[in-house]
């Protein structure tokens, strides 16, 4: 009777047992990750300035925002991604999704109007919808350390005209406003001490709600942790570094955090000052350091103390059975699909943003301290990059693309168990009132046209069809007014720009050609409809979007790319082949659409239907 019952038992607890296995299957958690908001707050009153902005000749509201000639030198659209961060965060609310990773460059450039108006946005979204927000800083978020005067000499203001809008009357020409400037506490970069504070609620500090949380500075352990002890070492004053080869110390807001059972995420702050040969003997000026924009291969020289705390996290997430995911503004892995030595060949070591291009060292240690899965920003892109170390660790670097930038994007995180992660790339293409500014920049284009200044935009962008066609054209135009004259080799560029597909085709003189053409079931004609301004125009659109740009260039266009690059290697002209190797390079990187991540097995699998 007794070995009857124990029997029961035993099925009964197996019985539980699977189904408690089940629910936790079932309960997949989702994380979405949106980079390089850049939000402006274009609505936003300054608190010591009645200025308002200029008045829409349509709606009649009024707006604060930068003209399109400005937009279309830059590598970020500054006003209509307003909408579109909020198109995003609308449709993570659908989904359903309740943690949201932004990996810095949250703001324009840390300016007390645009953090005060993303704080508020993130707070009703918090309130209204039960997100949690988990935020890093970026380049753009503290330009300098420390809070410093600056100015904007590129808002839109009345008659079409340019606008300045400054902190202070001392640091632009006065000569060169068009209008009576603007003076504003408002439109200053704001430092760390300003930004952390007014961001605390969304990971830089310790919440009630977190499960765990510390910084690289923390003096308790995971068994001792409550909130009351975390919330003492929150402040940024405790949380300092020395900087090498100085008596200087600055903050770090490099946190963990666990608002998941079981799910770590690690954000680090890896923005790296590098100091002035000569200080001012100071302890706060701004001006005492460079900005951070290079990002890892500075950390490993000025922070050496990340490092080691990611060393110290990694171990204790494996011990501890938990999964950790870590973030941070910057790529850990090379961005262009390998082709970074072709690139720095044929365009200088100083163009393409190669500068950026993190040395091959940072994925080694940072893959080496444990960090297997890192999602990053700061290059405006859609990319994998995938390295592994000679001790067997393989690291998975996922750049999230910008909103204000094509392809307009953020990446949705499924941890489906803890080995195994689905990334999913969602395009933020419809936008509503994307095109509710255009009436400005018609007013704007009327005083270009007057003045018959140089620097004239294409009118058809105020034709883009929706959000994804607008950036489309920035992108297009950014590549027309800056990149074509600032990166490419003026030769170089006088020997593509302008032929023919099929002229391109032609220039190997292979004699194997035709058969090549008819294999590829392509005639000459096929190469007549397009020339090499579009081919560097699609560069940038692989570059840019890696998957993504697949459907807007077609597949057809993509099968000749590959025709001409590969003939092209044969070419006498070492810069052509050189072209044909970045080229064949940006249209074969890893998944970057919809993919599996293996970590067990250390792979990569694509999901995304060819």
């Amino acid at each position: 009777m007794a070995f009857k019952n124990f029997f029961w038992v035993l099925i009964f607890a197996v019985l539980i047992s699977c189904k408690t296995e089940q629910h936790s299957h079932d309960q997949k958690t989702k994380i979405a990750f949106i980079a390089d908001a850049h939000l402006q707050d274009i609505f936003a009153k300054f608190e010591d300035n009645s200025y308002q902005g200029i008045q829409n000749p349509e709606t009649g509201q009024y707006a604060n925002i930068r003209t399109m000639n400005a937009q279309l030198h830059s590598t970020r659209i500054f006003n209509e991604n307003y909408f579109a961060f909020l198109e995003a965060l609308n449709d993570i609310v659908k989904r359903g999704i309740k943690q949201v990773v932004l990996p810095g460059d949250f703001s324009d450039d840390g300016q007390p109007v645009h953090v005060r108006g993303l704080r508020k946005i993130l707070g009703q979204y918090s309130q209204k919808y039960g997100i949690s927000f988990y935020v890093t800083t970026g380049n753009h978020d503290v330009v300098r350390p420390f809070a410093q005067d600056a100015v904007k000499t590129d808002f839109l203001g009345k008659d079409g005209k340019e606008q300045i809008i400054s902190s202070s009357e001392n640091i632009f020409n006065k000569s060169k406003s068009e209008l009576v400037p603007i003076i504003t506490a408002d439109i200053k970069n704001w430092g760390y001490k300003e930004t952390i504070h007014e961001m605390q609620d969304f990971g830089f500090f310790s919440k009630k709600t977190d499960l765990y949380w510390e910084t690289p500075f923390s003096k308790y352990t995971y068994s001792e942790y409550n909130f009351e002890e975390a919330q003492k070492e929150s402040p940024l004053e405790k949380r300092t570094y020395a900087v090498k080869n100085t008596n200087l110390f600055l903050p770090d807001a490099s946190y963990l955090v666990e608002p998941v059972k079981g799910i770590w995420l690690l954000a680090i702050d890896a923005n790296a000052y590098v100091p002035n040969e000569r200080l001012s003997g100071k302890t706060n000026d701004p001006h005492d350091f460079s900005g951070a924009n290079i990002g890892y291969n500075n950390v490993l020289i000025y922070k050496s103390h990340l490092l080691n705390w990611v060393k110290k996290v990694a171990a204790e997430a494996k011990t501890k059975g938990k999964i950790l995911i870590a973030f941070s503004h910057y790529p850990m892995v090379e961005f262009n699909d390998n082709a970074s030595p072709e690139l720095k060949q044929l365009f200088g070591a100083d163009k393409m943003q190669l500068q950026r291009v993190p040395n091959e060292e940072v994925a080694q240690q940072f893959a080496d301290a444990g960090i297997q899965v890192h999602f990053g920003g700061h290059m405006h892109i859609n990319d994998t990059g995938v390295r592994k170390t000679a001790k067997g660790n393989t690291l998975f670097n996922i750049q999230t693309p910008s909103l204000a930038a094509y392809m307009p994007a953020y990446k949705i995180l499924t941890i489906h168990s803890n080995s195994e992660l689905e990334v999913e790339t969602v395009v933020v293409g419809k936008v509503n009132k994307y095109n509710s500014l255009f009436p400005f920049y018609e007013e704007e284009y009327a005083h270009l046209k007057e003045i018959k200044s140089n620097a004239i935009w294409n009118k058809e962008i105020l034709k883009a069809n929706d959000y994804k066609d607008f950036t489309t054209w920035h992108l297009k135009e950014l590549v027309r007014l800056r990149f074509l004259p600032e990166d490419f080799p003026v030769e170089f560029l006088k020997s593509i720009v302008n032929l023919s597909g099929r002229d391109l085709l032609e220039k190997s003189n292979s004699q194997s050609l035709d058969n090549n053409l008819k294999e590829s079931l392509l005639t000459r004609s096929d190469f007549e409809s397009w020339n090499g301004f579009d081919m560097i125009f699609d560069f940038y659109r692989l570059k840019n979007a890696g998957e993504l740009a697949v459907t807007d260039i077609g597949t057809k266009r993509l099968k000749q790319y590959e025709l001409i690059c590969k003939e092209l290697k044969k070419s006498d002209n070492p810069e052509l082949v050189l072209w044909s190797e970045i080229f064949s390079k940006t249209m074969n990187g890893e998944p970057s659409n919809h993919f599996k991540i293996d970590l067990k097995n250390s792979k990569i699998h694509n999901l995304s239907v060819k």
